[in-house]
């Protein structure tokens, strides 16, 4: 057991997800500072209120804090649009990279070089699966002509 967690602790990827998590944590301070010291205060200039979170509504001895909520709301869409803007960049590069392969090479990235051949074919009477090599069909015992749709 002590085996299979050092191949597991070891492996890349949890070294990987350890990094983005301890990565994350960090840019989630950043745009919590940026929103608690610099948005919000921008905001509350603009309506009047020093401290955005203590917009509290009051009801008996409830207290409902929209203020907290929305600064909370602020700080979650700035997140999440840095994130769809890290990962459209990701994906705009890999693209180019993919077609800059390709024009050097003159093969496609996603063409897999290693795919085995074929070894089924289907009949084009009964359409069952036969084996590739088959003359006549086993199921219908239709004679077969050279050329018949594969399958893997």
């Amino acid at each position: 057991m002590l085996k299979e967690f050092k191949e597991f602790a070891t492996k890349g990827n949890i070294f990987d997800m350890a990094i983005g998590v301890i990565i994350g944590g960090a840019f989630q301070k950043i745009v919590t500072s940026l929103v608690n010291d610099i948005i919000m205060p921008t905001i509350a200039i603009f309506t009047g209120k020093v401290n955005f979170d203590d917009l509290t509504l009051t009801i008996g001895n409830s207290s409902i804090k929209y203020g907290s909520f929305i600064t909370t709301i602020v700080d979650f869409l700035i997140i999440a649009f840095s994130i769809f803007i890290a990962i459209r960049t990701f994906t705009k590069l890999n693209e180019k990279a993919k077609e800059n392969v390709q024009k050097l090479t003159g093969k496609s990235v996603d063409e897999d070089e290693n795919e085995p051949e074929p070894t089924t074919k289907l009949c084009p009477y009964c359409y069952s699966e036969i084996n590739i090599k088959s003359t006549r069909c086993p199921h219908c015992t239709s004679m077969l002509e050279e050329e018949t749709q594969t399958t893997v």
